[in-house]
């Protein structure tokens, strides 16, 4: 049987991470959840108590009954890390044990059945894909921006959209780059893409435009092609994260 081991890279989440764990079981079957691995990368709020404290108890039931693994709760585990998204989902990936492994950001939400939908694109040999995205905001660039995920094109991709991919195709590739940062999610994408291995799901996945919120839609935007032009023109991990400290975070 094919099981998904959620893995959510987390750093000062408490605004978003509860809500994120609540719909994450209201949106899926705990029969198709392996687990949900929550990597914290040293945050400074309460989101790690948050995580621990989410309470996973199951339904109590007979065992292996149907209902009773409809209404279950797959199991919520903390574990720790340096900072990094890299570095947090290769270790969330270390202690997975399903067979499909599904990287989350903690700030999105993914559609209802996501779950038996990224399953069924495995059962079609299509190994690694993402969903469409939509932004919560009503800013029309964001708005067009969202449209254009429904394509199967690189250049329209990334983290926020979520990332399936199957643990042995994961292991082969030889997981994310710690070296990188940022811009890991893109590195692995480009990778799946050379290999022909990457489908888009034509569902909506939500993520939040805090950043855009934060900075302005047109100066984040802005920084986000400076950063993909410097990579397409070789700049080193160091340089591109030095880009976006000084600019963005």
């Amino acid at each position: 049987m094919n099981k998904i081991s959620i893995i959510i890279p987390m750093l000062n989440e408490a605004d978003h991470i509860k809500n994120l764990l609540e719909h994450i079981i209201e949106n899926s079957k705990a029969k198709n959840i392996a687990e949900i691995i929550v990597v914290d990368g040293g945050s400074i709020d309460n989101s790690p108590e948050i995580v621990s404290s989410f309470n996973t108890a199951t339904y109590n039931e007979k065992e292996n009954s149907e209902k009773a693994l409809n209404m279950a709760r797959p199991k919520v585990f903390l574990f720790t890390s340096k900072r990094g998204r890299a570095k947090q989902m290769n270790v969330g990936t270390k202690a997975a044990s399903g067979n499909i492994l599904y990287f989350l950001h903690a700030d999105s939400f993914p559609p209802k059945n996501f779950d038996q939908l990224i399953i069924n694109e495995v059962k079609k040999d299509n190994l690694a894909g993402c969903f469409r995205l939509q932004f919560k905001s009503t800013h029309w660039w964001l708005r067009l921006a969202s449209w254009f995920t429904k394509f199967n094109w690189s250049i329209c991709r990334g983290g926020d959209q979520s990332q399936f991919i199957t643990k042995k195709l994961f292991h082969e590739i030889g997981g994310f780059n710690e070296n990188y940062t940022i811009y890991e999610d893109n590195i692995l994408i480009q990778e799946l893409y050379n290999r022909k291995q990457f489908v888009v799901i034509n569902k909506k996945i939500e993520t939040s435009a805090r950043l855009y919120e934060k900075h302005g839609v047109w100066k984040l935007q802005y920084h986000f092609w400076t950063i993909y032009i410097k990579k397409w023109l070789g700049a080193s991990p160091d340089s591109l994260f030095a880009y976006y400290k000084k600019h963005i975070c």
